[in-house]
């Protein structure tokens, strides 16, 4: 089950924040724990299993670790969590990505080729593996206090609003709000506009230019012009940013509805100035992990400058990996690497006096070409598509015309998303709501416009929903 889905929205988040309003405070986690457990199986089913092992897994080591006598025992606790919940994931998410690369290195030598059965990769299995060795951490760490109550890891591990793509959710930042929280009138308000816009921008914007996206780069690339390869790449740019960011937002907002506080995930990223800058704004949960459970412990930039550049080189190989099974990532992963060494080096302080635009415009640069790994199926595929978009195709512009991919919902949807990947619309709604001040007219007749905002965009997702548009989930390999 996906927000995205009538389904959800119609039936799963309304049942649910009803029973969960009706309920006393203490049934409201075991109802949020059943819901949570439902929305994983209903698309999962047998793969629930894997869940329920990996909240069980962590609930064990946690509770190891804290009752480990000294450091060193509790040192080891905590590694074989961790080296646990690593074999959990490394086994369903990169047996396939091995026994492949094991057959190829084998045929290349002229023996028989491998034969395996293909493991299924559970959904959301890198998030709720990331957060569970959180806990584990958090608690040898001291940062947070052991769990006795299994129930409440498994909300933490299992609660829907964040489960299948994300923000990761630390242990140490809900381990209060998990046993004592309050539900208030702004909250429920901001929560229900909060997931209105991060619906809006899967639905309205992120799926819309997905067509043009997916049809472009279904093609050979061969086969296509530079303007098309282009205008492909551009789409896939706000495709990815609006529907991750979308989902981030939907999370937070369905948070606030059951009274947790997450994480902000996304903050404009392409209005970066660097690719360090683009780290600090894209997928923030996911790069701050890496960066205290990780980077920190390994030194980080508290060292000689080549074991720095190391660091940052083992951190993005595996921030890469993380995303997907495959060196289209990996590549992904170590090229972002690449670019964090070189603004780390003496090199770095180039950029840093030049002009602004030209600055934004590396960047933008920078993170569009390492999109072509991101969303091609293969590495040849990859490089082919680098290729023509700096001219390298002779393919006859007839063919395939890069007007023939931009139809007008698709003019309108990239028009609003460049400038919804832009702080403008907060920076306007700010203003409007300091101009208000204490005027309860002025207060009153923006609240009545941000309501009907709210309800308006509802009904257009709604409605783009019932009609069966396109509507991929773009998280599966994550």
């Amino acid at each position: 089950m996906v927000f995205s889905s009538t389904l959800f929205l119609f039936l799963f988040l309304p049942g649910v924040l009803t029973l969960y309003l009706l309920v006393p405070w203490r049934l409201k986690n075991f109802v949020l724990l059943c819901a949570s457990l439902l929305f994983y199986a209903w698309g999962e089913v047998f793969y629930f299993l894997i869940m329920l092992a990996s909240i069980l897994l962590n609930y064990a080591f946690g509770l190891l670790v804290h009752r480990s006598s000294g450091r060193t025992a509790a040192k080891l606790a905590m590694a074989g969590g961790v080296a646990a919940n690593l074999a959990l994931l490394g086994y369903f998410k990169y047996a396939n990505f091995l026994g492949a690369n094991v057959g190829a290195l084998l045929s290349s030598l002229g023996m028989a080729p491998l034969e395996f059965e293909r493991v299924h990769l559970p959904i959301g299995i890198s998030f709720f593996t990331f957060q569970g060795m959180s806990y584990m951490i958090d608690v040898y760490r001291k940062e947070a206090p052991v769990q006795r109550n299994p129930l409440h890891i498994a909300l933490y591990i299992s609660l829907f609003p964040q489960l299948i793509a994300g923000p990761i959710v630390r242990y140490h930042d809900v381990a209060l709000q998990i046993m004592d929280r309050v539900l208030t009138a702004d909250a429920m308000a901001y929560g229900v506009k909060r997931f209105t816009m991060g619906l809006a921008k899967k639905v309205l914007l992120a799926n819309t230019v997905a067509v043009a996206a997916d049809n472009i780069f279904a093609l050979p690339p061969n086969d296509l012009t530079a303007g098309a390869a282009w205008l492909g790449l551009v789409c896939y740019t706000l495709q990815i940013y609006f529907d991750f960011s979308g989902y981030s937002d939907m999370a937070v907002g369905l948070g606030h509805m059951f009274g947790f506080t997450f994480m902000e995930n996304f903050q404009w990223p392409y209005i970066s100035q660097s690719i360090r800058e683009f780290w600090r704004r894209w997928h923030i949960s996911l790069s701050t992990w890496f960066r205290d459970y990780l980077y920190v412990p390994l030194g980080g930039n508290r060292c000689a400058p080549w074991r720095t550049y190391l660091n940052l080189v083992i951190v993005f190989f595996l921030c890469g990996l993380w995303h997907g099974a495959s060196w289209n990532f990996v590549i992904w992963g170590l090229y972002h690497g690449f670019f964090l060494v070189l603004e780390r080096s003496p090199a770095g302080r180039l950029l840093d006096k030049m002009w602004r635009p030209l600055r934004h415009a590396y960047v933008l640069l920078v993170v569009l070409l390492g999109w072509v790994f991101f969303r091609a199926d293969t590495m040849p595929h990859a490089l082919e598509y680098l290729v023509t978009l700096f001219g390298g195709s002779d393919a006859n512009p007839v063919l395939h015309p890069w007007r023939e991919y931009l139809q007008n919902d698709t003019t309108l949807a990239l028009a609003f998303g460049v400038l919804g990947a832009m702080p403008v619309i907060p920076a306007l709604h700010a203003g409007w709501t300091k101009r208000t001040g204490q005027n309860r007219s002025l207060q009153a007749l923006r609240l009545t416009a941000e309501a009907l905002s709210c309800a308006t965009l509802l009904l257009l997702c709604a409605m783009t929903l019932s009609a069966g548009t396109h509507n991929p989930f773009i998280y599966f390999r994550f």
